[in-house]
């Protein structure tokens, strides 16, 4: 299957940023809504292992084909084969001890079992390339796949080997820019980095994310696109922010693209004029509400994020991951994305 172009996507492109709902029947939800595990979570797995990965694949059809089916112009894969969105990079490194977990204790009181960093981080394999090359022979649609950014990876792991943080950041960077080489030879028509973790940080994220996002990134020649949100809505329950505190040093990035996370938390896209010389991924659909968008509810988010953005430089997204959703909500709040834009598009045409 060859490699389609993106120059083939309408203005105000629809996307998503990655997950989309595993089935019932591939995994034990309830568990899964318990938290964003850092560690693997095999038991979260309803299929015995010497099936688990046709299972997988078989799902992952499910969710390209829904995607498609909902009108999506650049869809992924789903994360149908992951625990978390960044867990099962992570813990594939040399040098990283989930089988040990250290137990660490965030600021609302919430212990979490992370990774140990016990030796250099390397990539000595791949993680995510099979993935890359499954989708691309199961759709013709532009595709884009996602990565943990090594920031992310480096505040949800104990070091305990690296003289700093920012040394680790920056092996981690190394590694997810091995991989990302490899999924763009792949077939990848965009790369986007999951960089949630910045807001958690700032200070740190000042003194050495950008450099480490750089890293991760250098040498692709396609768009590369980089997720910033307050977190998963099933996961985190109370009221968002409605700015961030590290937005406008990523104008300083290579990436192409920001994707941020607006409709649930009402956030003020005055931030935006801090990005004008970057695409904007915007998200529209707020996954906090069971509630499927209306159309014109929809219209009313793009509009307003075309007040800030001409719609050459505008992408249309939910506001995060759909993964802890109903799958029939989550293709419902795909369809009304859809119809928004098309509707968008007709007004400006």
């Amino acid at each position: 299957m060859s490699q389609p172009a993106l120059a083939t996507t309408p203005v105000l492109t629809t996307t998503v940023i990655g997950s989309y709902p595993q089935p019932d029947w591939l995994v034990d939800r309830a568990l899964l809504s318990k938290g964003v595990p850092r560690v693997r979570l095999q038991a979260m797995w309803r299929v015995p292992e010497p099936f688990l990965e046709q299972a997988q694949d078989d799902a992952t059809i499910v969710a390209i084909r829904e995607m498609e089916r909902a009108g999506i112009d650049i869809i992924s894969d789903g994360e149908i084969r992951r625990e978390s969105y960044s867990n099962r990079f992570a813990t594939a490194l040399d040098g990283v001890d989930a089988a040990q977990p250290a137990v660490i204790t965030d600021r609302y009181g919430n212990q979490t079992h992370v990774p140990r960093v016990v030796g250099r981080v390397r990539r000595t394999r791949p993680v995510e390339l099979r993935d890359m090359q499954f989708l691309r022979r199961h759709t013709d649609h532009p595709a884009k796949i996602t990565l943990p950014g090594p920031f992310t990876m480096a505040q949800q792991a104990k070091n305990e080997f690296y003289r700093d943080v920012e040394e680790l950041a920056m092996d981690f960077a190394a590694a997810v820019n091995a991989e990302a080489l490899e999924l763009e030879a792949a077939g990848a028509d965009v790369i986007q980095l999951d960089e949630p973790w910045l807001r958690n940080d700032p200070e740190g994220a000042k003194r050495y994310a950008v450099p480490a996002i750089n890293r991760a990134l250098a040498g692709l020649t396609v768009p590369t696109a980089l997720h910033l949100c307050f977190g998963y809505a099933a996961v985190v329950r109370h009221q968002k922010p409605t700015g961030y505190s590290f937005l406008p040093q990523l104008a300083e990035t290579i990436a192409g693209q920001i994707s941020i996370e607006a409709a649930q938390p009402r956030l003020d896209l005055g931030v935006l004029a801090d990005l004008a010389g970057k695409t904007i991924i915007l998200g529209v659909i707020d996954l906090g509400d069971p509630a499927v968008e209306t159309v014109a509810r929809v219209v009313e988010r793009i509009r307003a994020g075309l007040a800030r953005v001409p719609p050459e430089r505008l992408i249309l997204a939910p506001d995060c991951g759909m993964k802890y959703l109903p799958r029939e909500t989550a293709f419902g709040k795909l369809r009304a994305l859809v119809d928004g834009a098309r509707a968008v598009r007709a007004q400006i045409a």
